[in-house]
Order: C-alpha cells, then structure tokens, then sequence
C-alpha cells in the first residue's frame, strides 16, 4: 500500500504490511513525527475483510476509543486547570453529591486522573442505563474496589465522571464543544466527537454489536460511550493520523515553551508519574515502562496512551518523536488481541530507524 517518507523506515512498512496480511487488523495508518512536523506516513491493509473492501488510506477515520481519555478529557481537564476553574488536589465530592461516603470524601481530581481513585475499571451500564443522571449516580454510589491511592486500577469510570465534571466547570459547555474549540485553536482537523456523516465513506467499521443489533461504523464502538450518547470521558473520538499527529506536535511545542495546549508548568506537571505504588500513570498519561505497549527502546521521559481500538500514541520529547498508529484490530470481533504483541515491536522497529 501507498507510503512515504525515508528508506530508513522500510521495516518499520514491512511490519506494518505483515501484521495485516496475518489479520492483526484489517488496516492501519501511522504517523511517525518529530515537532517540525511528519517524517514519516505509511497506510496498509483495507477498511474492512470484506471482498472489494476500500483500502485505507492515511486519512482513514478510526474510531480512537481511549485515546480520548488523553487527547480530550485530560486537555480539557488541563486548561480548565489553567483558567483555575478546577484545582487538581479539590475533593471530587465538592463536584458530585453522590459522592460522599466516608472512604471516598478525601478522593481529589488528581486521583481521577490517576486512576487511584478506588473505583474499579469498567461496568456495563449500558444494559440499563442512559444518560448523565444515570451514569454519575451508579459511579458515584458504586462501592469502592480499594482505598485510594493504595493503588492504581485503570478505570473507565473515573473518566467519565471527569467529562462530567469538565462540563460543570465550564458552566454547561459540553465536552464536545470544549474539545471541538481547542481543536480549532491547534487546526487539528479531522479529529471529533460524532462524526458527521460526510466522514462515514472513509470511516474503518468496528464490530457487529449484538446490543444495537448492527455493523458498527461512524458510532463509537464502546457500549457505555454510546448510551451516553456518543460523548464521554474514556471514549467517542474519531480522527485520522495525520489529525492525531498535529495533536502531537502540539504537546511537544508546549513542552518547548509555546504554550499551545496550557501552560507548560501546567503539561509538565500533568506528566509528572504518580507516587502511588506501582502505578507507571501520570496525570491521565501513561508513562514508559519496557511492559508497555511502547517497547523497550523510547526514553524514560516517554509518555503515551492505547486504545481498545487498536489505537495507540507515544511521545518522547528527550528524542523529538512521536508514533500515531491507529487501526479497526476490533473488526470483525474485539476477540483478536495480536496487536498486543505488535504494538511493542513496532515502536522499537521506530526507534532502531531513527537511531544514528
């Protein structure tokens, strides 16, 4: 499939063309950069495994799944933080009303952000759920799985009640719009809460959801995301790599100095690793760890995120480079979990190219 940049990524290609030729997913994008822009695109596979499937191309629509954990809630979590209308170390029960038995009155926003909050990862509240009122109540009142900060379970929960407690911050604007005005202040492009459907023809589908009794394609695949209409803390972007990429380059401007995003005090502290035992999470990021999704071979000041897609992002701003690399590895069912042993491979294959 069509690619560019440097001969010096030629495995980096291969091994893209390999995963998908033995159905690691149908197809994938990536977007290697450095902050002066791409250095590298290369697009494989098709949308889907159907026969006449269209290929994908470098601006394919993925569904980015929890790579809006990182790339929405948590800058939006973050510039609210600069406007001081959100303080990270402020009880979460100052926002939430349900959110008041004794062992979680001392739980802060920063602890959310963690995932150190005691709650546990992930529920299926779309069996009988819909909507703000239902989610924040049934989260709110759930018991807690441990004491917080005792230890760090990545939570889906968590993020969702950060979107709510975003939009009350920001006096009702919805996440989605507060995304949508960063989006436009950075020119991110394709990159958006529910898409519209003049995106669907270039959009990868997911799975057939036996819930919705459909093929899945330009809705957000995660079920709980889709009874809270499509916009949520943990999941609902789509986007497309080189959008994924401007993103990136902004992070790593705002580390230089511009302050793109929010301050940059503000970036560094949010990536600043949690002192909770155990856990490789910063302030909504993961950080680098060589059991990651990010390989051996990125520097210790690396930080990312993956999404249940088959999605993933790392930045490491001590080597000036970011890999984006998304794909549909849920088509046509989430049980195919090889890009777990691909992600790794693929970024050390990033770093062995770029290596003097």
């Amino acid at each position: 499939m069509a690619g560019s940049g440097t001969a010096r990524f030629a495995q980096v290609a291969v091994l893209l063309e390999q995963a998908a030729a033995s159905r690691v997913f149908p197809g994938a994008t990536l977007e290697i950069g450095t902050r002066e822009g791409p250095v590298f695109r290369h697009a494989c596979g098709t949308l889907s495994y159907e026969a006449g499937a269209a290929p994908a191309t470098v601006e394919t629509l993925f569904d980015l799944a929890s790579l809006t954990k990182v790339v929405a809630t948590t800058s939006v979590i973050m510039r609210l933080v600069d406007q001081r209308r959100v303080a990270l170390d402020e009880p979460v029960a100052g926002w939430f009303s349900a959110w008041r038995s004794q062992d979680r009155l001392a739980v802060t926003v920063a602890d959310l952000l963690e995932h150190a909050a005691g709650l546990t990862a992930y529920l299926p509240f779309f069996r009988d759920h819909v909507g703000r009122a239902d989610f924040e109540h049934a989260i709110c009142t759930l018991p807690l799985e441990y004491v917080p900060r005792t230890q760090s379970i990545y939570s889906d929960l968590g993020f969702i009640l950060l979107a709510f407690l975003a939009v009350d911050a920001a006096h009702g604007v919805s996440l989605a719009s507060q995304f949508d005005e960063l989006a436009r202040d950075l020119r991110l492009g394709d990159l958006r809460f529910r898409p519209p459907a003049e995106w669907l023809a270039r959009t990868a589908p997911t799975e057939f959801d036996p819930w919705r009794g459909r093929q899945i394609r330009g809705e957000v695949h995660d079920e709980n995301g889709w009874a809270l209409g499509g916009v949520a803390g943990h999941t609902g972007l789509f986007g497309s790599v080189p959008a994924v990429g401007r993103f990136a380059r902004a992070l790593l401007e705002t580390l230089a100095g511009l302050p793109l995003l929010a301050g940059s005090a503000t970036l560094a502290r949010f990536l600043r690793r949690s002192t909770v035992p155990s856990s490789s999470r910063a302030l909504g990021w993961d950080t680098m760890r060589v059991t990651s999704s990010c390989g051996r071979r990125l520097s210790p000041d690396a930080f990312g995120h993956t999404g249940f897609t088959g999605t993933s992002l790392w930045i490491d701003p001590a080597q000036d480079l970011y890999v984006a690399l998304l794909t549909n590895r849920v088509h046509p069912t989430r049980d195919n979990a090889a890009i777990l042993k691909f992600r790794p491979a693929l970024h050390d294959a990033v770093v062995e190219a770029i290596a003097p």
